[in-house]
C-alpha cells in the first residue's frame, strides 16, 4: 500500500515541477514563488490582450476603408483579394505578436514572419490563379479541359513552391529534399509505368483536342458520346446508356473516327426496287419521303441514285444529311425512314422485290410450264 501511495506521489511532484518550469520557474529554486509567476504570467496575458486589440482594430479599419472607398467600386475579384490579404495579415502579425511575448527566440520569430510573407504572397496567387489563366489564356481556343487540366499543374507547382519556401526559413536543406523527391518519383515511375502512359496520353489527347467532350466517335467498334476526358482515362456513353471506360494509351494508339466534327454529317441507307418498276416514280417517292424527315437538312439536298442492278431488283442508295445532335438517334431515324419508303413504293403500287427462281419444264406437249419458287436467304 505504502508502494501504491509512493508512486502516485511522484507522479504528482512530476506534473507540479513540469507546470512549474512551463511557466518560468526553475528547479535551482529552493521554494516555489507561485504569486511571482502568476503574476508574470498575467502581465504578459494583458500585453498580448492589448496588442490583439490593437491589431484587431487595424483589420476592421482595414476592412471599412476597402468597403467604404473606391476600393469598394472594383471589380469584386480584386476587392476580395484585398479582403483576403488584409485578413491573413491580420492572422500572422497576431500570431507573431503572441511569439514576441512568450520568450521565443528572435530567430523564430523571424523565420515565422519570413514564412508568414512567402505564404500571403503563395496563397494570392493560388487564389487568383483562374482569374490569371482566363486572361492570359482567353486568345488561344483552349477547351475546359485543357484549362482544368493546367489549373491542376499549376496549383500542385504553387503548394510545391510554397512548401519549399516554408521549409527554407526554417532552416530546412531543400535541395536535399528536392533530391530525394526526385529519387521517389523515378522508383514510382518504374511501379507504376501503365499509369504513367496513360496519364501522359491523356494530356496528348487534350492537346491535340482530336475530339472533345460532346463528340459523338467510335473508338474500337464502341460508339457512343464522348462523357469524360480524364488524365487517365475516356469515358463514352452509347446509345444504350452503358458507359464505356477506355484506358487513354489505348484511346492514344486506336483508330478514332469522329462523327460530329463537322457542322453536317452524311449518312445513307439501300432501298431495293423490282427490276420492272419505273426508275423515276421510285426515285420521286424515295425523294417525297426525305423532303418530310424533319432530322434532314435540305442543303445539300439528299439523292436517291442507282448503286447497282442486281439479280433480283434494282438497288438505290439514298443519300442524306443532318445535323450533328441527331448522330445519336441515326439507328431510330433510318428504320423509320425504312417504313416510311416502303409505304410510299406501296402506294405507287412498286413492287419491293424477293428472291425467287423459275423453272421452265417442257411437257409431252411441247408447251413449257413455269414453275417458280422462292430462295430462302
Amino acid at each position: 500500500m505504502k508502494n501504491v501511495k509512493k508512486f502516485f506521489e511522484q507522479i504528482y511532484n512530476d506534473l507540479y515541477l513540469d507546470f512549474y518550469q512551463a511557466i518560468g520557474g526553475s528547479l535551482e529554486d529552493e521554494v516555489v514563488n507561485w504569486s511571482y509567476y502568476f503574476a508574470n504570467m498575467a502581465e504578459v496575458g494583458v500585453k498580448i490582450l492589448i496588442l490583439l486589440v490593437i491589431l484587431g482594430f487595424m483589420y476592421w479599419l482595414t476592412l471599412y476603408i476597402i468597403k467604404h472607398s473606391r476600393f469598394g467600386k472594383i471589380e469584386s475579384k480584386f476587392r476580395n483579394s484585398f479582403m483576403l490579404t488584409a485578413r491573413i495579415l491580420w492572422l500572422f502579425t497576431s500570431l507573431l505578436a503572441i511569439m514576441s511575448q512568450l520568450d521565443f527566440e528572435p530567430e523564430t520569430v523571424k523565420a515565422t514572419a519570413k514564412a508568414g510573407i512567402w505564404s500571403v504572397l503563395f496563397y494570392l496567387i493560388w487564389y487568383n490563379l483562374g482569374y490569371l489563366m482566363e486572361k492570359m489564356l482567353q486568345n488561344y481556343g483552349l477547351n475546359a479541359s485543357i484549362e482544368q487540366l493546367l489549373h491542376n499543374l499549376l496549383s500542385m507547382l504553387i503548394i510545391i513552391l510554397w512548401i519549399a519556401s516554408v521549409m527554407a526559413q526554417f532552416g530546412f536543406d531543400i535541395v536535399s529534399v528536392v533530391a530525394g523527391l526526385g529519387i521517389a518519383g523515378i522508383a514510382v515511375g518504374f511501379a507504376a509505368q501503365s499509369t504513367l502512359a496513360n496519364f501522359i496520353a491523356g494530356i496528348t489527347i487534350l492537346i491535340e483536342q482530336s475530339f472533345q467532350v460532346g463528340d459523338w466517335v467510335n473508338i474500337n467498334g464502341q460508339e457512343g458520346k464522348v462523357v469524360q476526358i480524364a488524365l487517365r482515362t475516356t469515358q463514352i456513353l452509347t446509345r444504350d446508356n452503358i458507359t464505356v471506360i477506355f484506358p487513354n494509351s489505348t484511346v492514344a494508339s486506336a483508330e478514332v473516327v469522329n462523327l460530329t466534327s463537322k457542322s453536317l454529317i452524311r449518312f445513307d441507307i439501300e432501298v431495293r426496287i423490282a427490276l420492272e418498276a419505273e426508275i423515276e416514280q421510285a426515285r420521286d417517292a424515295i425523294l417525297r419521303v426525305l423532303e418530310y424527315t424533319k432530322e434532314i437538312v435540305h442543303r445539300p439536298a439528299p439523292t436517291a441514285t442507282v448503286d447497282k442492278i442486281g439479280d433480283f431488283g434494282v438497288h438505290f442508295i439514298v443519300r442524306f444529311w443532318v445535323n450533328p445532335p441527331h448522330v445519336a438517334r441515326m439507328p431510330v431515324i433510318k428504320e423509320i425512314m425504312r417504313e416510311q419508303i416502303k409505304q410510299a413504293l406501296d402506294n405507287e403500287g412498286i413492287l419491293t422485290p424477293y428472291p425467287h427462281m423459275q423453272l421452265v419444264l417442257q411437257k409431252n406437249d411441247d408447251s413449257p410450264r413455269i414453275l417458280t419458287a422462292e430462295i430462302a436467304k
